[in-house]
């Protein structure tokens, strides 16, 4: 007992160190003043984010840090040329932006995802670096906001509202840069098994009951075109994310920018990241309707239905191995259970799973907070950037290491394939243009009832010759079409 009553006087005691290790500045808004961290490049407005906003933990993608950072040096590059901006202060923010591109800094990018509606405490957190930054190299101190100013200078010309989703746009395509040669990647991995197993034929199943013969080259081909036309349709969906409303300022009236700002900061930002970027038809649009994001996420979830289908279907054709279909064989990665000895699991497409209904999710939380925009805004921009780039990244990720330590290493094992083929119970369609249905489905029936074969027992019914049984009943022969 006597130890927890001394408890809090130690506690109190460790706290007052922590103020005396830790030196602090004093930073004023318009609500009052806070102490901020010395060594801190960012000020009172992240601080008073991280009091308010301490949520998940989770911070902003870089990639989303380097969109922002790339629209704060297009800004300055654009209001220096304009004579709006002190060109000591403009060439002072582009090298901090260099800075920060190049890998600097970013452990002072501190805001959590779910913080204030819009993103404004994103977007003051990059100002508030980049000023101090810049304070600095001027050979002022941090905190000295009259040499250079989060707001005056950094984010001259901008607001919130249009920064916000122009380094959404930007961060987006980074990373669709990515995902569509990932994407590509399996495809061809799925096509090259689609050629390497065309020679096997197996047992096909619909409602996972016998069905007709396939060949196994033609289930992975079929995967391989679905990657291949899911693609596509995220490409299409990604046009209109090239399109920006930078310049539109708070509501997309322009207002506090110069006439020529937006025309040459979208110019600026094309030759910044190489992109083919172009201003959207209506700044009003832009601000209000995030369906451009909604369309992307719409893809994203479209691709990962279908994988999940076609991890599904890996699992369900490599399951056993002795007690499962076991038609292919997937690469042990790891062992697969603590407890018994020698199991191997189809972990990557168990992951490949995970990280697709992750997807789906996401898509559903960016659709909520699409339609939850009003008037001049949709404030839930920071949930939906948050939801978007996580589901690239992880797409990316996810279907990457799939292709290389899943899908590159499977085997199949041919023997086992053309056995479940020729005692599949579909296969008596193919005595259907001889002899018609009913017959063919007798003959289905005695064949479940007796265990014997379909030639046996189309044999003992005599309904064809031998020779023509072997010529019909040739399981190859019924994976194309054509005559008989």
């Amino acid at each position: 007992m006597g130890s927890l009553t001394h408890m809090p006087i130690l506690a109190n005691i460790q706290s007052e160190r922590l103020k005396i290790i830790m030196k602090t500045r004093i930073e004023k808004d318009s609500l009052g003043v806070m102490e901020v961290p010395e060594d801190a490049y960012y000020g009172i407005h992240t601080v008073r984010a991280m009091e308010n906003f301490s949520i998940s933990g989770l911070r902003a993608e870089p990639s989303f840090i380097t969109a922002t950072v790339q629209v704060k040096k297009a800004a300055a590059r654009v209001n220096m040329s304009l004579r709006l901006l002190d060109e000591a202060k403009g060439m002072a923010i582009i090298q901090v932006c260099d800075e920060i591109l190049e890998g600097r800094l970013r452990e002072h990018f501190v805001v959590d995802v779910f913080q204030a509606g819009a993103g404004t405490s994103h977007n003051m957190n990059v100002n508030e670096v980049i000023a101090n930054r810049a304070i600095e190299i001027m050979g002022g101190r941090k905190g000295d906001y009259s040499i250079v100013h989060p707001n005056d200078h950094v984010n001259l010309s901008q607001s919130t509202n249009d920064v916000f989703p122009t380094a959404m746009r930007l961060a987006a395509i980074s990373i669709i840069k990515e995902l569509l040669p990932t994407l590509t990647r399996l495809e061809e991995a799925l096509r090259a098994k689609g050629e390497e197993f065309y020679p096997i034929v197996k047992a096909g199943r619909t409602h996972l009951q016998d069905a007709t013969p396939i060949r196994l080259g033609q289930e992975f081909t079929g995967y391989s075109v679905c990657i291949r036309k899911n693609a596509e349709r995220i490409e299409r969906a990604s046009e209109g994310i090239y399109e920006l409303g930078i310049g539109g300022t708070a509501v997309g009236t322009g207002m506090n920018s110069h006439l020529l700002y937006r025309g040459m900061v979208i110019e600026e930002l094309r030759k910044e990241t190489g992109l083919d970027l172009r201003g959207c038809d209506d700044l009003r649009e832009s601000m209000q309707s995030m369906t451009s994001f909604v369309a992307l996420s719409g893809g994203l979830k479209g691709i990962s239905l279908d994988l999940i289908r076609i991890s599904n279907d890996l699992r369900l054709l490599s399951s056993g191995p002795m007690t499962g279909l076991r038609e292919i064989v997937l690469p042990a990665v790891q062992a697969g259970s603590s407890i018994m000895p020698g199991k191997v699991n189809p972990s990557m497409a168990e992951m490949l799973n995970m990280v697709c209904f992750q997807v789906t999710g996401n898509d559903l939380t960016i659709s909520m907070a699409s339609q939850a925009g009003q008037l001049e805004l949709n404030v839930m921009m920071p949930v939906i950037s948050h939801n978007l780039l996580q589901s690239l990244k992880i797409l990316n990720n996810g279907v990457s290491a799939f292709t290389e330590r899943c899908v590159k290493g499977i085997k199949a094992d041919g023997d086992r394939c053309r056995e479940y083929a020729e005692k599949s119970l579909g296969i008596v369609t193919a005595l259907t243009p001889y002899i018609g249905y009913e017959a063919s489905a007798r003959i289905a029936q005695e064949v479940l009832a007796s265990r014997k074969g379909i030639k046996e027992v189309a044999m003992e019914r005599g309904v064809l010759s031998r020779d023509e049984l072997e010529r019909v009943l040739d399981v190859e022969r019924m994976t194309e079409p054509g005559e008989k």
